[in-house]
């Protein structure tokens, strides 16, 4: 996993340029991208490649931040899932997967950071099934 990349969706680009600054700077690795349908298509190139999503929910036309976290889920039901908004994080009950997280806007770098780190390390605590043939 050390060698896996987070993705991130965000389509203002100083707030993208901002949190793949923060995360890079953290020591995480960052594929960053404006579009839902940007992140589907480098996540669907190499899946294997990712350890977390975070995602606005809002990403201008095309697919929702909501929409993105459920597709990626589709492969890996307990993917990490940060989702960042201005204005939605009042339907994050609703509409966000299990396990994740929501941060509002504004919100400060570390909070990025520790919400990211915290899903990774549960992730990793968690008892692993037994592999399936």
């Amino acid at each position: 996993m050390e060698n896996s990349f987070v993705l991130v969706a965000e389509d203002e680009p100083l707030i993208l340029l901002d949190i793949e600054t923060a995360l890079e700077e953290a020591g995480f690795r960052v594929v960053a991208v404006p579009t839902a349908d940007a992140a589907i298509e480098a996540f669907s190139e190499r899946p294997e490649s990712f350890s977390s999503l975070v995602t606005d929910i809002r990403l201008g036309p095309g697919k929702t931040g909501w929409e993105l976290a459920k597709h990626l889920r589709g492969t890996n039901p307990t993917f990490p899932v940060v989702y960042i908004s201005g204005d939605s994080a009042i339907h994050w009950g609703v509409e966000g997967v299990p396990g994740s997280i929501m941060i509002a806007k504004p919100f400060a770098m570390p909070q990025i950071i520790m919400a990211l780190a915290t899903l990774l390390n549960q992730q990793h605590a968690a008892p692993r099934s037994e592999p399936q043939a």
